[in-house]
């Protein structure tokens, strides 16, 4: 925990205030009873009214003081927490938007919204104590015993007994407690993870009447953490009672003994008091540690959690010096590349080597699991190369910045996602910049002129989160819409046209036929009328390139090719 402190030295001066008031704050609590014993001793046995009021207006100005330091720091406190939330949470955003797509499937999704949201929640709410009564608790301990020993030293052997028992105690509750904990914060993600299923598939879900076995799937998650929770709230609820019992056993030891030394003569009621006081002061003290070690170890076991991610080093990583000496503009190219995922037995594809020019469109197909969607997650380097080598404008990606390297690309991703805004915002989102009548362009392009003029709100409407107020092949429109509206040189369809009928996939193809005049193309694609006119045709089978060419070529060259089009096409179409 004490690794994310480092996101507390921007807060350094208003920490230092808050220290200072504190400590003004625990000085009065810690004065105030020495002047109740003077006003009882002096004042009231000896029947000095005018010392009553003369000390009594002491008391209100220092207890005014004190009022007055607790509220600023309790709102700085407050402030201090909620930015370095703010500050964590950016972090922890910051670097998971530098993860490579490995580093996301080893996290995943539901454990990294945890982690963000609940996580720093637990923390900020241990930091808020701690500004506030952390840093008071022990100045007020240990003042009150110094206090307490100048009013009576005997009486104070009382004091000595009880606080290292209480001390060892409550270790052995944290002990116990902290691995319950962990196991809390894991089983939150697994109900999380089942949620985000549950709302994301309800779809899936109700179409095969799974509903039922959902719920059950949800209610076991969610009964497993609350039995953990109860579990470990058993164990912290004997803590606080625990507390009460020995601080009323304590009061009575004092009061017992305290009552016989007055008796005797060797102490005063004032003082008696003012021991009270400071007794309770001191066990206020400790009921305060005991709070915070019910809380230290959940926010501990957050912390291990978030620190999991902040330390973890992004696999792909820019260069530090860049090469910014490029050749022909558009260019891609495979030298020989390999990949394979982590822990696979083999390569996802392997000795991958073509080129693809400006003014050309090259298609890649190939059979299901082939490597198609791999090889092109490649060129914007969402995974890293094993061998072998990419080459953007002639230049190898790995010696550009990844922020250099995308911007050259019009990315459409196999599985389309669309963000909660305007269908305008939704295509800008290609470019920020982007004039209204680059948007209605690109539109244009992308065939989704139509089915937007035909919405009451046009290019106004408003798209839900993840687009499901529109159909499949509308979103698949607006998403090619969103890479068009880029003009860059290179433009990757990742099996982008699988949603539409044949005439929008013609009308389509004809107008990227326009943007080829100037760009690459690539396009991944499982329908063969959809590649048949590309300059280049890449043909993939077992992450291998069996056959390269255009389409007559390739039904005369490979064999592969032939199968794929045999079972799409009829024999007139063939011929």
């Amino acid at each position: 925990m004490l690794k994310l402190f480092k996101y507390l030295k921007p807060f350094r001066f208003p920490i230092i205030i808050v220290l200072i008031l504190t400590f003004i704050k625990t000085l009065s609590d810690l004065y105030l009873p020495n002047l109740m014993a003077d006003i009882v001793d002096i004042g009231i046995v000896k029947g000095d009214h005018q010392y009553i009021f003369q000390i009594g207006e002491w008391m209100l100005l220092i207890a005014a003081i004190g009022t007055g330091a607790v509220i600023m720091s309790s709102y700085l406190s407050a402030k201090i927490a909620a930015a370095f939330s703010r500050d964590l949470r950016s972090a922890i955003f910051t670097r998971v938007e530098s993860f490579s797509l490995h580093e996301f499937d080893k996290f995943g999704t539901s454990t990294l919204i945890t982690r963000t949201t609940n996580d720093i929640n637990q923390v900020q709410q241990v930091l808020i104590m701690i500004l506030r009564m952390m840093i008071s608790a022990p100045i007020m301990c240990v003042g009150g015993i110094i206090m307490a020993a100048t009013k009576d030293i005997k009486l104070s052997l009382v004091l000595i007994l009880v606080i290292p028992v209480l001390s060892i105690f409550m270790l052995l509750v944290a002990k116990k407690a902290m691995p319950l904990f962990k196991s809390i914060q894991v089983k939150l993600d697994g109900v999380n993870l089942v949620l985000r299923e549950g709302l994301i598939g309800i779809r899936v879900i109700r179409a095969f009447n799974r509903v039922d076995f959902e719920n059950k799937r949800f209610n076991t998650a969610s009964r497993n953490l609350v039995d953990t929770t109860i579990k470990v709230n058993k164990i912290m609820a004997i803590l606080m009672p625990m507390m009460i019992l020995v601080i009323n056993l304590t009061t009575l030891a004092i009061i017992w003994f305290g009552s016989m030394r007055i008796d005797t003569g060797n102490m005063e009621i004032g003082d008696m008091l003012a021991f009270t006081q400071y007794l309770m002061q001191i066990m206020f003290s400790i009921m305060i540690f005991a709070m915070m070690f019910i809380m230290i170890p959940r926010a501990s076991a957050s912390a291990i959690r978030i620190n999991e991610v902040l330390d973890t080093v992004p696999e792909i990583t820019d260069t530090k010096t860049p090469n910014s000496k490029e050749g022909e503009k558009g260019t891609i190219e495979f030298k020989n590349v390999t990949f394979s995922y982590h822990g696979a037995e083999q390569p996802a594809i392997r000795n991958i080597s073509f080129k693809a020019c400006p003014s050309e469109v090259t298609a890649i197909i190939g059979g299901t699991g082939s490597g198609k969607s791999t090889l092109i997650n490649m060129i914007p380097r969402f995974y890293d190369v094993d061998s072998g080598q990419i080459l953007v404008n002639e230049v190898d990606i790995r010696d550009m910045s990844q922020e250099a390297l995308r911007s050259k690309i019009g990315f459409v991703p196999q599985k389309t996602i669309l963000f909660n805004g305007t269908i305008a915002d939704n295509i800008r989102f290609g470019k920020e910049t982007a004039t209204i009548e680059e948007v209605i362009k690109a539109a244009n392009c992308a065939q989704a002129t139509e089915f937007i003029n035909d919405m009451p709100e046009g290019f106004d409407r408003l798209i839900s989160q993840g687009g499901t107020n529109i159909s499949g092949g509308q979103k698949q429109r607006l998403s090619i819409a969103r890479a068009l509206v880029k003009e860059a040189k290179i433009y990757v369809f990742d099996d982008s046209f699988s949603a539409l009928d044949f005439k929008t996939d013609a009308k389509l193809r004809a107008a990227l036929k326009q943007k080829k005049v100037h760009a690459t193309v690539l396009i991944v694609a499982q329908r063969v009328s959809t590649i048949m006119d590309a300059d280049q045709i890449i043909v993939l089978n077992d992450g291998g390139i069996v056959g390269i060419g255009k389409h007559k070529e390739l039904l005369k060259t490979c064999e592969v090719y032939r199968e794929i089009v045999a079972s799409q096409l009829s024999e007139e179409e063939l011929a």
